[in-house]
């Protein structure tokens, strides 16, 4: 058994993308290639974003720190703490209202 302490992990790559050009940062907490499930968390500085890009497979987004919007065509979420956002099965994209730190769970297309 492995455990790992998100709220560890999530105050360091917060940092991280704060002192980034991008604004971003983002670890893998589960999975990885020889994985369907993968799990990786990401951290947005404020006003940075994910630019558009396609669903992997199934996928959620769940917020654990700040506020983000979750963009598909024309329709717009916004997520808090606590929110379990469902990804669409679309071309997407992500922006951070305030520093922001999420996990994007993804179970890959076989």
């Amino acid at each position: 058994m492995q455990k790992i302490s998100l709220t560890a992990l999530m105050r360091h790559q917060l940092e991280i993308a704060k002192g980034a050009s991008s604004g971003r940062s983002a670890r893998t907490v589960y999975g990885g290639h020889e994985h369907i499930l993968r799990q990786t968390m990401i951290a947005l500085r404020a006003g940075a974003e994910l630019n558009e890009h396609e669903n992997p497979g199934e996928a959620t987004l769940q917020v654990l720190h700040g506020r983000v919007t979750l963009i598909a065509d024309k329709a717009r979420w916004n997520g808090s703490p606590g929110d379990l956002m469902f990804i669409p099965d679309a071309p997407h994209a992500l922006e951070a209202v305030e520093d922001s730190v999420v996990v994007l769970t993804v179970a890959k297309r076989p």
